[in-house]
């Protein structure tokens, strides 16, 4: 599917594929989005309540690495190491990558040499990107993935309900739930009923929160 490059309200860049009428990110800022659901909501959040100092975080949707570039930042600041796999069946070409401006954004060293890392490194094989995040990605659908007790954290970043609904399944928080080890939290940016009614019938515990600027509410869900 083709790519445009667009520019979101917060200064930072983002995809929208005309085929799905979907945006990668949030259209009131990439960066922000990001910021206020995975790292606010789902990283410091566990980190704060675990008193922990070595995370797992799955990600589900690779996409531009906006993520994965951001919880960089947030184990320096936070001074925590992490364990990060990353989930994508469609990688995002190389030639729109270099068109992203999140590592100017960002206002930490090394941003730019470690989000050309993050793209760069093999897929299926763990590697260092920096002195706290060891990356692995796995090309592959979310529906096959088969993980059990092994993350802390995972942030739920597939394409919305109205364009894959099938993402958004009770048998996807299934396996969401069973890779989750006991305390682990699950966060995204998606707040419908459905969504939230799918995560309670697999065994979360799951909370309404204040949305990312420009949206009202997002879920987070807890594995006790």
């Amino acid at each position: 599917m083709n790519h445009e490059i667009i520019i979101t309200k917060d200064g930072s860049t983002s995809l929208f594929l005309p085929a799905l009428n979907e945006t990668y990110h949030s259209r009131f800022g990439a960066i922000q989005e990001a910021e206020h659901v995975f790292i606010k909501n789902g990283l410091e959040t566990y980190v704060n309540k675990c008193n922990a100092n070595q995370v797992n975080v799955l990600e589900i949707g690779f996409g531009t690495g906006l993520n994965a570039l951001m919880t960089i930042c947030a184990a320096e600041c936070l001074t925590i190491s992490i364990n990060y796999v990353a989930i994508e069946a469609f990688p995002v070409p190389s030639e729109l990558l270099k068109q992203l401006n999140y590592p100017s954004l960002l206002e930490m060293n090394n941003q730019l040499e470690n989000f050309t890392k993050l793209h760069a490194v093999s897929w299926e094989q763990k590697h260092k990107i920096s002195s706290s995040f060891v990356l692995t990605k796995y090309q592959m659908l979310f529906q096959d993935i088969d993980f059990e007790a092994t993350f802390d954290v995972i942030y739920f970043d597939a394409f919305g309900f109205d364009v894959q609904p099938e993402l958004w399944t009770e048998t996807l928080f299934e396996k969401m739930f069973k890779a989750l080890r006991s305390n682990g939290i699950l966060v995204t940016y998606a707040c419908r009923t459905v969504i939230k009614k799918n995560m309670l019938a697999v065994g979360f515990e799951v909370e309404k929160l204040p949305g990312a600027p420009g949206k009202r509410e997002m879920l987070r869900a807890f594995k006790i």
